[in-house]
């Protein structure tokens, strides 16, 4: 009898059908530690910091005054708010990149209406048509790449993607025109002064922002318009059957997520009434990691933007404790955002080892012996 023999794999994975709630959080909190451990002994080699000195700032930097707690809860709900934009699309498989773009769109929309229109008129009549201006703006760049979309079939992703790299072209070029001394970098304006809530800078935006999500929320799970989105998430052909018009909900969605883009570029701007090609702070690529790692639910996008902007925050202060710059808090966010990554693959799939070599009969082995008997 010809035995073969063949050694199983040294690695297999395979799909976990379910996963209890305890144990997905446990392998989060593993993760968490080990980028811990892992920014300790990255940071010491590079900063040549007290390890102990950068955990405490990472962590407790943000909590030392009120200002700093007031300017963490801001950030958060700026992130959060991005984060909200994109989760529509993203929950219909429209892959939108160009959040950043459609952000610094709504910051140039309310730019252009201070620049020709400020001192003119009263200052509420001012800020209403800069909320209007910034919310027509990031919506006509977030409905274009959906147009070819809905009726050419194009990639959005790189369409939306190659969106952003116009809009800070078109930021330059104003802010060219406007100051009239070749500068690109920034403008700064007399007017578009966001008002302040009891003299608090922070609490408008942030208000603002609860409300945005209390409203989307309700939207994604509660609305005709959120049940046909996910519908068109899962299959095309099935929307098409059951009578939803795709190419409307595609348009439909993606004005949705350019008017939030743009509720945030008036915000931005009537924080500091300037101009800079660098105003949406790369949240419009952060907010793609917070929605996923959601799971496209506004409720979870809560905690995961919070913990984003928190390692962020806490990583910039650390790095500016010892010159490091905006080196460390990349390389730290990096870190962490790599670990937290990982551990979603080990939520979704299980690793097995091979313990020994095992024997295994070959089919013709098999054949043989079959053979054998009927002899």
């Amino acid at each position: 009898m010809a035995d073969t023999t063949k050694k199983n794999p040294l690695v297999r994975i395979s799909k976990r059908s379910d996963i209890k709630g305890w144990k997905a959080m446990g392998i989060r909190a593993i993760a968490f530690v080990i980028a811990l451990l892992i920014v300790g002994v990255v940071s010491t080699a590079t900063v040549g910091g007290d390890i102990i000195k950068i955990y405490t700032t990472l962590f407790i930097g943000n909590l030392m005054t009120q200002r700093t707690v007031w300017a963490l809860l801001e950030s958060i709900a700026f992130l959060l708010l991005v984060s909200l934009a994109v989760t529509p699309a993203f929950k219909m498989r429209f892959w939108n990149i160009g959040a950043e773009g459609q952000t610094l769109m709504g910051v140039l929309g309310a730019a252009m209406i201070v620049n020709y229109l400020g001192g003119k008129i009263p200052e509420p009549a001012l800020l209403l048509l800069m909320f209007a201006t910034s919310i027509i703006f990031a919506a006509v760049w977030a409905v274009v790449p959906a147009l070819f979309k809905a009726y050419f079939n194009t990639n959005e992703t790189l369409f939306t993607l190659m969106m952003n790299y116009v809009a800070i072209q078109l930021v330059k070029f104003f802010i060219q025109a406007w100051s009239g001394k070749g500068n690109t970098g920034s403008k700064d304006f007399n007017y578009g002064y966001l008002p302040k809530i009891g003299g608090n800078e922070y609490l408008l935006g942030i208000l603002i922002v609860v409300v945005i999500t209390v409203l989307v929320t309700i939207y994604l799970k509660r609305s005709k318009h959120g049940y046909e989105l996910s519908v068109v998430g899962e299959s095309e052909n099935t929307a098409r059957y059951i009578g939803i018009n795709v190419k409307a909900v595609i348009i439909r969605t993606m004005i949705l997520s350019g008017v939030l883009c743009g509720v945030l570029g008036f915000i931005l701007f009537g924080k500091s009434a300037n101009l800079y090609e660098t105003a949406a702070g790369g949240r419009g690529f952060t907010a793609i990691l917070v929605s996923w790692l959601a799971k496209f639910n506004p409720i979870y996008m809560v905690g995961t933007s919070s913990l984003v902007a928190f390692l962020q925050s806490g990583a910039k202060r650390a790095g500016d404790l010892y010159s490091a710059g905006k080196f460390f808090t990349d390389l730290t966010v990096g870190i962490f955002f790599f670990c937290i990554i990982a551990s979603e693959f080990f939520i979704n799939y299980t690793v097995k080892f091979r313990k020994k070599t095992q024997k295994i009969i070959s089919e013709v082995a098999i054949e043989e012996k079959v053979e054998e008997v009927n002899e």
